[in-house]
Formats: C-alpha cells, sequence, structure tokens
C-alpha cells in the first residue's frame, strides 16, 4: 500500500520545516555576535521541526579527553561540568561520538549500558534519547542531543534522521563561528600589542592614515585617533617640499626593495619639531603606496647623544691640540727667555753671539711648530705627563 495523504503532508511539512530551519542556522552565522548566540538560535530553530524542550550541544577535547556542554536547557538536570577521562564514561553522547553515527536509545538501554561498566547512568535517564554527532571532515567535534523524560514514543526513528542531516550543517556553522571567533581573539591580541608598543605604528593607504596606535597621537600630539582617520600625511611633514620628498623616495625604495626607510624632521602637532626615524612595509609590490605599515620612531635622544658625543670629541680634540701647542712651544720659549737673559747681563761678545744664534734657531723652530700645526688634518696621541694625551704633530 502507498502511504496515506496526510503522511505525505506531514514529509512535505518537514522538508520544508527542514530547509527553513537550515536557512535560518545558516543566516546565524553571520548575524549573531558569538557561539552562545549561535547555540540558541539553533536550539530555536529546532524547535520548528522537533520536541527541544530538553536539548545540548556537546563538544568534544579530543587530547584531554574530555567533553564540555557550551549550550545545554534541561527540565530535570544541571548544566554538567566538564566531564574528563570522557572515553571511560558510560554515556549515550560518547557512544554517538564514538561510531560517528546518530543513535537512539530507550531508558533500558541506558541502563543496560551503564550496568556493563558497572556503574550507574550520568544525571536523569530519559524515556528516549536522540543523539547526533557533529562531523567535519570525518572529524568528531561532538554531539547534538535531544531528549523526553515522559514518553519513549516522543521521536521516532525518521526524527534520527532528521537530526543527523541538521546536525552536518549545524558543524559546519560551529566551525565557521569558532574560526570567526579565533581570528577576533587574533585580531585583539595584535592590536593590544601594537597599542603598547613604545614605537609609533599607523596603517597607510595610498597616503592616508587608515589607522593609528596609541603611540602615535602621544608622540604627535594629538588626543583622538579620529585626528589621524582618513587624513594625508602631510599633516606630519613641514613643507610640501618634505612631503614630496619623501613620497618619491618612499616610492622608489619600497617598488626596488620592499621596504623604506629614511630619517626626516616632522611636526607636531603644535607646531614643534622632532627628528624621527620612520620605516615602511608594503603589502603589495605591484602598487606599493596602495597598502603601507609605517613605524615612526622619535630618534630626539638619540640625536642629542650624537651631538654631545660630537662635542665631547671636539672639545677632546681642542684640550689634546692645546697640551701639544703648550708641550712644544714651551721648549723654544724657554730657550729663547733664558738667552735673551744672558744677553741682560752683558757677557762677552762671543757669548752674545751664540746666545743670538741660538735666539734665532729656537725661533725658526717655533715658526716650523706653527706650520705643522697648521697643515694637521688627521693626527694621533700620545701619551703625557699626569695621565692625559697630547697631539703628536710630528708623527705620521
Amino acid at each position: 500500500m502507498g502511504e496515506t495523504k496526510s503522511g505525505i503532508r506531514h514529509k512535505r511539512r518537514d522538508l520544508a520545516g527542514t530547509i527553513e530551519v537550515l536557512f535560518e542556522i545558516s543566516d546565524a552565522v553571520t548575524h549573531t555576535r558569538n557561539l552562545a548566540e549561535l547555540y540558541g538560535v539553533i536550539h530555536q530553530s529546532l524547535g520548528k521541526i522537533l520536541k527541544v524542550d530538553n536539548f545540548c550541544i556537546a563538544l568534544l577535547d579530543e587530547e584531554r579527553d574530555a567533553i564540555t556542554f557550551p549550550y545545554h536547557v534541561d527540565v530535570k538536570d544541571d548544566i554538567p561540568e566538564e566531564m574528563l577521562n570522557f572515553s571511560k564514561k558510560p554515556t549515550s553522547t560518547g557512544m554517538v561520538i564514538k561510531n560517528k553515527a546518530p543513535m537512539i536509545f530507550y531508558e533500558k538501554d541506558i541502563f543496560k549500558m551503564a550496568g556493563k561498566m558497572g556503574k550507574n547512568p550520568i544525571g536523569t535517564v530519559s524515556k528516549v534519547w536522540l543523539g547526533a554527532p557533529l562531523i567535519i571532515k570525518n572529524r568528531v567535534i561532538g554531539a547534538m542531543v535531544i531528549q523526553d523524560y515522559n514518553s519513549e514514543t516522543a521521536y521516532r526513528d525518521q526524527d534520527m534522521v532528521l537530526l543527523n542531516s541538521i546536525s552536518q550543517h549545524v558543524a559546519l556553522a560551529i566551525e565557521r563561528k569558532e574560526a570567526e571567533k579565533k581570528i577576533n581573539d587574533q585580531g585583539s591580541i595584535l592590536e593590544k600589542i601594537l597599542e603598547s608598543s613604545p614605537v609609533g605604528i599607523a596603517l597607510v593607504q595610498n597616503r592616508m592614515f587608515k589607522w593609528v596606535n596609541a603611540e602615535m597621537l602621544q608622540m604627535f600630539g594629538y588626543g583622538d585617533k579620529g585626528d589621524f582617520q582618513d587624513k594625508s600625511v602631510r599633516m606630519i611633514y613641514i613643507a610640501d617640499e618634505d612631503y614630496d620628498y619623501a613620497g618619491q623616495t618612499i616610492y622608489d625604495s619600497l617598488t626596488s626593495q620592499g621596504m623604506a626607510d629614511y630619517e626626516i624632521d616632522v611636526v607636531k602637532k603644535d607646531g614643534s619639531l622632532f627628528p624621527a626615524h620612520i620605516r615602511l612595509n608594503c603589502t603589495d609590490s605591484e602598487d606599493p603606496m596602495a597598502w603601507t605599515i609605517a613605524t615612526v620612531t622619535d630618534i630626539s635622544q638619540r640625536k642629542a647623544a650624537e651631538k654631545e658625543t660630537y662635542e665631547r670629541e671636539r672639545l677632546q680634540g681642542v684640550l689634546e691640540m692645546a697640551g701639544a701647542v703648550c708641550h712644544e712651544i714651551n721648549q723654544p720659549l724657554q730657550a729663547i727667555i733664558g738667552y735673551s737673559e744672558l744677553l741682560l747681563m752683558g757677557q762677552e761678545q762671543e757669548i752674545k753671539g751664540n746666545s743670538l744664534n741660538s735666539i734665532k734657531s729656537q725661533a725658526t723652530r717655533l715658526g716650523k711648530i706653527t706650520k705643522r700645526l697648521s697643515n694637521i688634518t688627521q693626527y694621533k696621541t700620545v701619551d703625557y705627563p699626569g695621565n692625559t694625551k697630547i697631539v703628536d704633530i710630528w708623527g705620521g
């Protein structure tokens, strides 16, 4: 005998209802904010074609041999805690996951399964229990379960087939939502890292700021990220010439090397300047200015340290040169003074002649010293009494 008209209508209603449920679940992946909301939509949607007064989603952690119940609605039992050593527990959920197949259990089956392991059933035993595995690429990630505590005829075998067909789509929906959550979590972690960086970081599109971190605000003296949002990078350059020069430098470097690295004075909101080291990387070698990631470092302290070092070295050079001048000139000066005193004492003509020759000789030596000093372009030092150094003007 063929099916009755009512049976045909029932199947058509199930088919239409199933399509509607699948559409709602698929749509919920996009429109729900998190997994908890998605589970709620799945439960509500299933209620249109099945009795779901007692419904749960169990997820498997295979490495830890544990299951958790992120969604659980039950008129008898509270939400179970995480179940460790799951594979060793007498549970109908475990059978579904182990067999990777939908299963239906009645009250007597549940007691029998627990008795074989010498243990009592976990939780309140239902009259009928129905479960379907959540499978992704042949990997079981958990199970979807409905049960009834009052009547063992609450579900039929057709309901098990229906639940299983829906569970496949539910598994995909959960996977997509979990992947979305991981991406969002990673994005949040990355943003926290970027925000805590001591270096200014900016995302730039065609020389327009799209995002900056907190250090960029502080570095340039702005109070809100909106001050940078969709603003031209011209705002940080002193003049159009600097902006144009930097743009050409960046383009040439990104095109040839995939990165740009240069130092330039930039301007704060209040108009004051500071030296910055700017480094950019591009994401598209064919259009390097389309999207770039820029790091900006205030190098004021480095520049100040370099200037201080230069001035200190310059002063040291002056001191060493002065020491050399004093050392070299002091000797002929002492000789000139000595011979001059002999002349003043009125010595014999011969002695006077020798003194004058010596004075001339030492004066000539002074001329050589000054000439040597004026021609120095590089020098080395020698140790000098008093734990100091002087320039060796005769060396080299």
